[in-house]
């Protein structure tokens, strides 16, 4: 009895949490009709969304469910009698003809005075869904989307362990490690064998299993498509479909090169980041903090969480690269303001971080407003020409809080 409460027991906390979205999503039911919220499964979607559905009048329907989707079979009279409310919908790429019905629904209660916040979609982030809800909703939607927990958000977990088991609510908030482990795991097996199946063709689950893999191994690499679709057996054309899906899920990132007029040679390959720390580690077998502190990987692992937080924290129209030379000149990752402005930044796993030589002759290339190390200690302290030692938290706090102006 007490194992199968386990589950609902961390719902039950993880409803507790707040999330740092939860203030954008209110702001933004009340600015526009409809709001679309993207995330990968199990990273709290619903959880947050009857958060906000609670406090209002709201209908919440889950279209993979049979008794809910059959709601819909007449969906235009179905919603018209909810005009007056809030609905949710639930894994709405289920349900790709919505969209037009919903259109539709939205200008009639424009005309009839109902104001916006009539709608909340939820989506695993597919780009079919963004295609179809941006045709058709074009004006009337706002797009949201929510990752797993950050270091900002208050879940009482110290970094090491978020990195270690990553920001998905039952994987960080598990009893022990071990648990956390089998929870990924599974959620990994899932996704495989259930989940990206219904959003492109059929794709061999342990096929993309080994690209899953090789890209956890590969983490913070240059791309290399041919190289990865040798590994693979199959063509570069189908590895990079493969991996376009893995982006479109959001569980994958890839961190676009630089270009800049400045003389030299860059590199024009993006550097590719497992997004979820957890579930690059599961992938690799590593399932404690000695484990992963040895393992060869531990320095790019930690990068790629770094990059995570931080963009996670940023504030909107921010935009993120990375910065590379033929002659060496390097950044993690750069930073790019709305108003022009930069921010380098190296990412070090030591508690005496040093940049390389790359990254100040970068900075001499690019001359950017901000320039700091982040590192997993708790000071920040200057490391001389201009650059900055910082912890990651902090430097996540400055980017929340719209602090790209401010002084070293």
């Amino acid at each position: 009895m007490f194992i199968l409460a386990i589950p609902e027991f961390l719902s039950i906390i993880a409803r507790m949490i707040e999330r740092n979205l939860r203030g954008p999503l209110v702001e933004a039911l009340a600015e526009v009709p409809a709001v679309c919220l993207l995330g990968p499964r199990q990273v709290g979607k619903t959880t947050l969304a009857l958060e906000v559905a609670r406090r209002q009048d709201a209908v919440y329907l889950d279209l993979e469910s049979e008794q809910d989707r059959a709601k819909l079979a007449e969906p235009e009279l179905y919603l018209e009698r909810l005009l007056d409310r809030l609905v949710v919908l639930d894994e709405v790429h289920r349900a790709p003809g919505l969209f037009p019905v919903l259109r539709g629904l939205i200008d009639r209660a424009r005309r009839r005075g109902a104001g916006n916040g009539r709608y909340l979609l939820l989506g695993s982030a597919s780009m079919e869904l963004l295609k179809q809800s941006g045709e058709s909703l074009a004006g009337r939607v706002r797009y949201l989307e929510l990752a797993p927990f950050s270091v900002l958000e208050p879940t009482e977990q110290p970094d090491e362990r978020l990195w270690l088991r990553g920001g998905f609510p039952e994987s960080l908030l598990a009893a022990d490690d071990g648990r956390s482990l089998r929870w990924r795991l599974d959620f990994i097996r899932t996704y495989l064998e259930r989940d990206i199946p219904q959003f492109g063709p059929r794709i061999a689950a342990e096929t993309l299993r080994r690209l899953w893999t090789m890209l956890a191994h590969r983490q913070g690499a240059l791309l290399n498509v041919a190289e990865l679709a040798r590994n693979l057996g199959v063509d570069a054309k189908t590895t990079a479909k493969y991996l376009d899906l893995l982006v479109d899920l959001l569980l994958v990132r890839r961190l676009e090169p630089w270009h800049a007029n400045v003389g030299k040679r860059l590199v024009k390959s993006p550097r590719v980041y497992l997004r979820d720390s957890g579930v690059a580690h599961a992938l690799l077998g590593v399932g404690d903090a000695e484990t992963l502190l040895a393992h060869p990987v531990a320095g790019a692992s930690w990068e790629g969480f770094v990059i995570e937080n931080l963009l996670g924290s940023a504030c909107p129209g921010v935009t993120a690269h990375h910065y590379r030379t033929s002659g060496g000149a390097e950044i993690d990752l750069l930073l790019v303001f709305p108003d022009g402005r930069r921010w380098a930044v190296e990412v070090k796993r030591s508690l005496k971080p040093r940049p390389e030589r790359g990254f100040h002759v970068a900075c001499t290339d690019l001359a950017p407003t901000r320039r700091a190390v982040v590192y997993p200690g708790r000071e920040r302290y200057p490391l001389g020409q201009d650059v900055e030692a910082v912890p990651l938290r902090e430097l996540a706090a400055e980017l929340a809080a719209g602090n790209a102006g401010a002084a070293l």
